[in-house]
């Protein structure tokens, strides 16, 4: 890093490597001095070759294999140094990606450390209450998520509903609150591998019309609604196959439900399951096979699978929950299902593959990417972030 301080930090929690990764960048690129806390995680050559970045792993190997002792080790460890790092930081603005692993602490003590060392604090909430969705909500989760929202000096949300909700529930004044894009996944090697190339890999044969859900598998990702859904249309044609690529995340048994019903069909063979995380060198892969990509969820307020697939040009079918219907141009880069409704995705499903959107995919996927790069470009999100961070430079000066 060169001679120039740094007036931001961005606090990853050493995790979302496309989003922190896409931000850096884009900060990099405006000519913003930054630290960058990370781990081995979000670590990149990046970091370490831009003059504006100075990058400071402090959270460091987080592999699952670890035992709990050496976990918990782990974890202490890096709030030691994260603690040690803010008494002596320079940047006057933290810039918090993501809380950490012990969130209450996080949200309170944590925070009112930072106050107390006079840094202003800027938060990007990619859920309002990620309890709410997932289903275990409590009155302390939102008690502690009220406490920190109100000791921010601006949050960064991805939707209009977003913020609506943080002002409506949480207090939060209007002025103190911004709706900035949700920037694409740059991150994702995207090689010349054409659609061919990736079905050949897969198996997939060329004219079968492919399905894919992609992404962690979570009760509120609505799969059972899709696989019903699937077999449905599947049953009516012989071309049908469906992708499920993902790992089971909160919920053990509602994935090994799902997979038993996939299991007792007869129409197993037409579902290809990846049933763990892929790697971005893979992901490209999935993407490319797919003609159509499924969000059958039930509750979300706005969806990174959907800026990935966009990325690759493929378009969506997606659950009318959240913002996914304000993010889909109907009949050009996807369409829109009633949230819960089997009968709708099969409608949905069954529209696109009769329709121009599918009929003319390989020259409409250009299309989709072109779309998305402007709607969801991270020098826009940069233009808005930093007009955040100079105002809140200048407050009280």
């Amino acid at each position: 890093m060169n001679g120039a301080e740094s007036t931001i930090s961005l606090l990853t929690a050493g995790r979302d490597r496309p989003y922190a990764l896409g931000l850096a960048a884009a900060l990099s690129g405006a000519g913003r001095h930054f630290d960058f806390i990370g781990s081995d995680e979000v670590d990149s050559p990046e970091l370490h070759t831009s003059p504006q970045i100075h990058f400071l792993n402090l959270r460091g190997e987080q592999s699952v294999r670890a035992g709990m002792f050496q976990k918990m080790t782990r974890v202490l460890a890096y709030y030691r140094r994260l603690i040690c790092y803010a008494f002596a930081a320079k940047p006057k603005i933290f810039h918090i990606l993501w809380n950490n692993k012990f969130e209450m602490f996080d949200r309170t003590v944590l925070m009112l450390y930072y106050k107390l060392l006079g840094k202003k604090i800027v938060f990007t909430a990619h859920n309002v209450n990620t309890r709410a969705r997932d289903g275990t909500d409590s009155f302390l989760n939102r008690a502690t998520l009220k406490f920190q929202y109100r000791r921010c000096d601006h949050i960064f949300l991805h939707t209009e509903k977003m913020k609506a909700e943080l002002v409506s529930q949480y207090g939060i004044p209007e002025s103190k609150a911004t709706v900035i894009p949700f920037g694409l996944n740059s991150t994702v090697p995207d090689t010349a591998l054409t659609p061919e190339g990736a079905r050949q890999r897969l198996g997939l044969a060329a004219d079968e019309k492919v399905l894919l859900f992609f992404g962690n598998i979570a009760p509120y990702k609505g799969v059972e609604y899709l696989v019903d859904a699937f077999m449905e249309v599947a049953q009516r044609s012989p071309q049908y196959r469906l992708i499920i690529a993902g790992r089971p995340k909160g919920s053990e048994e509602y994935w090994a439900g799902i997979l038993a019903k996939i299991n007792a069909s007869p129409l197993r063979d037409k579902f290809l399951l990846k049933i763990e995380f892929v790697p971005d060198a893979e992901t490209e892969i999935y993407f490319k096979a797919a003609d159509i990509l499924i969000l059958p969820y039930t509750h979300i307020f706005q969806s990174g699978v959907l800026f990935l697939g966009y990325n690759f040009g493929l378009p969506s079918i997606a659950a009318d929950v959240g913002s996914l219907k304000e993010e889909i141009v109907e009949g050009q880069t996807g369409y829109v299902f009633p949230a819960r409704d089997t009968a709708g995705l099969v409608r949905a499903i069954e529209n696109y593959f009769t329709g121009e959107l599918y009929n003319q995919l390989k020259s409409r996927r250009q299309n989709i990417r072109d779309f998305a790069r402007e709607r969801y470009s991270w020098s826009k999100v940069a233009r808005m972030t930093t007009a955040v961070y100079d105002r809140l430079n200048g407050a009280g000066q």
